[in-house]
C-alpha cells in the first residue's frame, strides 16, 4: 500500500468520525471518537515523511508522538474523568438535533470539497483530500461548538476544530519549525486544561454542565 493510498483512507475515516461525533449523544463515546480520530491523524506526518524519503524523519516522528501523547492519551483521559465525576453522560436536547446535525454536517462536507477545488495550492499535496478534509473538520468542529449545550461537548468541538488546523498544517510540514508545532500542541493542552477547570467549577456551583442556563444569571 502506497503512502498516498494510506493517507486517502485515513482522511476518509476522519470525515466519517466527524459525522459520528455529531450523531452520538453519549459524551464518553464522543471523546473516544475524538481520540480515535487523533490517532489516525498522528499517522499522517509519518506517511508524509515516508512518501518523500522512504522513512519518516525526526520532525515527523516527534509531531506524531506529541499528537499521540497529548490528543490520544492525556486530553481524552482528562475529559473522561470530568464526565465520570460530573455524573452527566448524555447530551440531551441540543440546540440542533442529532439527525439535523448530521445532515448539516454532510452539507458542510460537500461545500468544503466544492471550495477546496477552487483553491490554488503552491505545491501539490500528498493527497488531494487534505484541503477539503481540513476545511470540513474545521467547520464540523465549529458546528459542534455552537450547537451543543454541554460544556464537555463544546470542548470537544474546539478539539475537532484544532484537528482541522492540524490537517491543514500538513501542507506546510517541511516549512514549519518543530518548535512552532510543539508550541501549538502546548497551547492546545493549556486551553483544554483551563476549560476543564471552568467545567469543574460550573458543575460544582450549578450542579449541571448546560452552558445555556448561564444566560439566566442576573445581578442581585
Amino acid at each position: 500500500m502506497s503512502a498516498q493510498t494510506a493517507t486517502d483512507g485515513v482522511l476518509v475515516l476522519v470525515i466519517l468520525l466527524n459525522l459520528g461525533m455529531l450523531a452520538v449523544s453519549r459524551l464518553a463515546t464522543g471523546v473516544r471518537l475524538f481520540a480515535l480520530q487523533s490517532l489516525l491523524l498522528a499517522l499522517l506526518p509519518l506517511a508524509e515523511g515516508a512518501s518523500e524519503t522512504g522513512t519518516p524523519g525526526v520532525h515527523a516522528i516527534l509531531i506524531a508522538g506529541g499528537t499521540l501523547g497529548l490528543k490520544v492519551v492525556l486530553i481524552p483521559s482528562v475529559l473522561l474523568r470530568i464526565i465520570r465525576t460530573g455524573e452527566i453522560h448524555r447530551e440531551v436536547e441540543p440546540f440542533l438535533g442529532f439527525a439535523a446535525s448530521v445532515f448539516a454536517g454532510a452539507l458542510l462536507v460537500i461545500g468544503s470539497f466544492a471550495l477546496a477545488a477552487r483553491l490554488p495550492l503552491p505545491t501539490p499535496p500528498l493527497s488531494k483530500l487534505i484541503v477539503p478534509v481540513a476545511l470540513s473538520t474545521l467547520l464540523l468542529g465549529l458546528l459542534t461548538l455552537v450547537s451543543r449545550l454541554k460544556a464537555i461537548t463544546q470542548v470537544l468541538g474546539f478539539l475537532v476544530l484544532e484537528n482541522g488546523v492540524f490537517i491543514m498544517g500538513l501542507l506546510l510540514l517541511k516549512q514549519t519549525p518543530l518548535l512552532v508545532e510543539l508550541g501549538i500542541l502546548l497551547d492546545l493542552f493549556v486551553g483544554v486544561f483551563l476549560m476543564a477547570i471552568v467545567v469543574y467549577h460550573i458543575r460544582r456551583e450549578f450542579d449541571h454542565m448546560d452552558t445555556h442556563l448561564l444566560d439566566a444569571l442576573k445581578e442581585s
